[in-house]
């Protein structure tokens, strides 16, 4: 069944016609989409309402890594690791047009370091000083780790190497290594899409019921909670006696309108204390940290990884990794306490410690400042703690319940990781479904996502599916765009791009203009900026020119009714935002 035809305008109208669900989901990052396709997939109710874009927060900002999170297990989170792994697995296998094996190198420079501290912390839970973990500690873990993998497992055991072996396979490491450890993990090049195909199962899923898009599974972007309305219970058109009614906000509009529900479920992340307040149901839930990372055109560091992820563990505990993504390389991560009152951005600081930390892996890699194409920062959605050190904090999730001031069931999550949604989601519908009185029909664990439904399974294949959807018009290097972007998913695009007269862009050959206006028709755009971060990779990669912005908001204009003045406030606001967060310096602007 193709996409449903769905704007932004559409998908906001869907919410006003019909103001009542039996869930009504707010946030709209990986966990909370991953619930909405759950919830649909039962045949529920439910809408979901995100004020930003879809995977704008912490999913957007994440090191696009899908892994069992071996560092957990010296803090005694077996379970958590466990199911990281088992999940990792899976979505190699359900998802595999986005998430990719990712084949990991440790470069050790000690053998027993970190052996007398680790126990203590694992029995005591005493942080104390961070300390280098040596070979010991972490071949102890790999092969723990490995055995999570025992059932199911889709990746090769880990190795180790002595350091002649690991100089003569990666020769641009520090020469100074004693050894290397080498395992498997996964990544995910695209996980604002890969929520985005999540979403549109959601919204498919009440069709393939029998139910129309107007009256089914909804969900709109650029609509914030403001309040919850007390004393107006079931009060909303359609709604059911039960339910509690909140206000919600068109943010690009500015239009308020009420929508009831008898269960809330709170996905905001590390906002969700500020969400239940608004609702009346206060919370200390949260304790936020926040991430940085750097993306750099570098070719020669590029070269130096040899298509692997160098994970490793500074001297102060921080995890950092540098890894290949396409062309460019990725550098992070920070781990430092944030505060919710100020915008997530990398600092100075924090890229000066990357750029420290690349030269303590590839001493002999210049790296400069200039070489930094795009930042970005997210806020992680810990839990409140007392850690001394954030990179302790438990990474691990919690479900509280909380009744509203109007009646209606708030289920709130606390924590959750990329890796997990899929599994954190079953756990979070079937409480819903729990307080609605039903039972699960439909299991999401071999369930293919989006454009991952018949994705090749090798290369072979791949060019086999370009080789079948290259045109007069379209030639092989367009196609693989248009399959890596969407999956499978980009036979319905290729079909709408076939059903007119289209031209690609002057300003880039990754876009033309009919996926553009596929892109406004069928995928909830609601700036200019949308298209440049979270439905391509161009910022990301540092292609985005003062020309694309012009050519690409000229197309869209059309679709979404954008007059002259409209126009250039949304390339303004991109430019800003680029700019502001991103660290994206765009020239030659033409009103």
């Amino acid at each position: 069944m193709p996409s449903p035809a769905k704007n932004a305008r559409a998908s906001l109208e869907a919410l006003r016609e019909r103001p009542h669900a039996k869930v009504l989901i707010i946030g709209g990052g990986i966990n909370g989409v991953g619930t909405f396709r759950d919830l649909a997939l039962q045949g529920v109710d439910v809408a979901l309402v995100e004020r930003g874009d879809y995977c704008q927060g912490a999913s957007g900002a994440s090191s696009h890594m899908i892994h069992g999170g071996i560092r957990y297990l010296e803090n005694g989170e077996f379970r958590l690791v466990q199911e990281s792994v088992v999940e990792r697995n899976r979505l190699l296998r359900i998802a595999p047009h986005y998430v990719k094996p990712l084949q990991t190198t440790i470069p050790i420079f000690s053998t027993f370091s970190g052996v007398l501290s680790a126990p203590v912390r694992f029995l005591t839970h005493k942080q104390g000083k961070p300390k280098e973990r040596g070979a010991f500690l972490i071949k102890l873990g790999l092969s723990l780790y490995d055995s999570f993998s025992r059932d199911g497992g889709t990746v090769p055991r880990h190795q180790f190497r002595g350091r002649k072996r690991a100089l003569a396979e990666l020769p641009r490491l520090h020469p100074g290594i004693k050894y290397a450890a080498t395992y498997f993990d996964a990544s995910v090049h695209n996980p604002e899409r890969l929520t985005l195909d999540v979403l549109q199962d959601g919204e498919k899923a009440g069709q393939s019921r029998g139910v129309s898009a107007q009256t089914g599974a909804r969900a709109s972007n650029y609509v914030s909670l403001q309040s919850m309305v007390p004393g107006t219970a079931g009060a909303a058109a359609g709604s059911s006696p039960s339910g509690s009614t909140v206000r919600l906000r068109d943010e690009l509009t500015g239009g308020v309108f009420d929508f009831t529900a008898d269960v809330i479920v709170n996905t905001t992340g590390a906002w969700v204390d500020l969400t239940n307040q608004a609702m009346g149901a206060a919370s200390t839930f949260m304790g936020g940290t926040k991430g940085s990372h750097i993306v750099l055109d570098h070719p020669e560091l590029l070269d130096a990884c040899q298509g692997r992820e160098i994970f490793f563990e500074h001297t102060d505990g921080r995890i950092v990794l540098i890894y290949p993504m396409g062309d460019r390389v990725l550098v992070g991560t920070t781990d430092v306490d944030a505060d919710m009152g100020e915008d997530a951005v990398c600092t100075d600081g924090e890229i000066d410690y990357f750029l420290e930390l690349i030269g303590h892996v590839f001493p002999d890699i210049p790296v400069k400042p200039e070489d930094i194409v795009y930042t970005f920062s997210g806020v992680r959605p810990l839990p409140r703690h007392d850690a001394t050190q954030p990179g302790f904090v438990s990474r691990d999730y919690r479900i509280e319940r909380q009744d509203s001031v109007t009646g209606a069931v708030v289920l709130s999550l606390v924590g959750g990781k990329w890796t997990t949604f899929r599994a954190l989601a079953e756990h979070l519908t079937d409480k819903v479904l729990a307080e609605l009185g039903t039972e699960r029909t439909v299991s999401t664990a071999s369930l293919a996502i989006g454009g991952g439904a018949g994705f090749p399974a090798d290369q072979a294949g791949i060019q086999k599916w370009i080789k079948a959807h290259v045109s007069e018009t379209r030639d092989a290097a367009r196609t693989e765009v248009l399959l890596t972007r969407y999956g499978t998913r980009a036979g319905d695009v290729i079909r709408y791009l076939d059903g007119g007269p289209d031209r690609m862009l002057s300003s880039t050959r990754e876009l033309s203009v009919r996926e553009l206006e596929y892109m406004a028709g069928h995928e909830q755009i609601g700036h200019l900026v949308d298209v440049l971060i979270r439905r391509t990779s161009l910022a990301f990669r540092g292609l985005v020119t003062g020309e694309l912005l012009n050519e690409v908001c000229e197309v869209l204009a059309g679709p979404l009714g954008w007059d002259a003045e409209k126009r250039w406030a949304e390339i303004r606001h991109a430019r800003e935002v680029l700019e502001r967060f991103h660290r994206v310096q765009i020239h030659s602007l033409v009103a």
